[in-house]
């Protein structure tokens, strides 16, 4: 499987993750909040992204990429509160949402080195 083939599905995985877990997390809380919904925003995003990724065009990748790095950061925030509420079903859910996203950006990442060494 080549570095290409592993960025476009690691970018699927992480935008079903994203939106399936968010929602779950949306859904399940007590007293929901829309905020809780950004990470199902750009769960959507990068799905629509998707096929752009998969055809290696570069400016699709590159949003994917700001978007991964952007929900990465967005999710230390409900990782902090979850982990202040003790509440393991959070907390696994946005480690899950975590793994998958930095699983997808070292997928981008590995796949602009390859590319990279190609035009040498």
């Amino acid at each position: 499987m080549t570095q290409e083939m592993k960025k476009h599905i690691f970018n699927l995985i992480n935008s079903i993750v994203l939106i399936v877990l968010g929602l779950w997390g949306y859904w399940g809380s007590p007293s929901p909040s829309l905020t809780a919904l950004i990470p199902v925003v750009i769960g959507l995003a990068l799905l629509l992204l998707h096929p752009g990724v998969r055809a290696e065009k570069k400016i699709p990748a590159h949003v994917a990429v700001v978007l991964t790095i952007l929900v990465l950061g967005g999710l230390v925030k409900p990782l902090l509160g979850a982990i202040g509420r003790d509440d393991a079903a959070a907390i696994a859910r946005v480690v899950a949402m975590m793994v998958t996203s930095v699983l997808a950006l070292a997928g981008f990442v590995c796949s602009f080195i390859e590319a990279r060494r190609g035009r040498r």
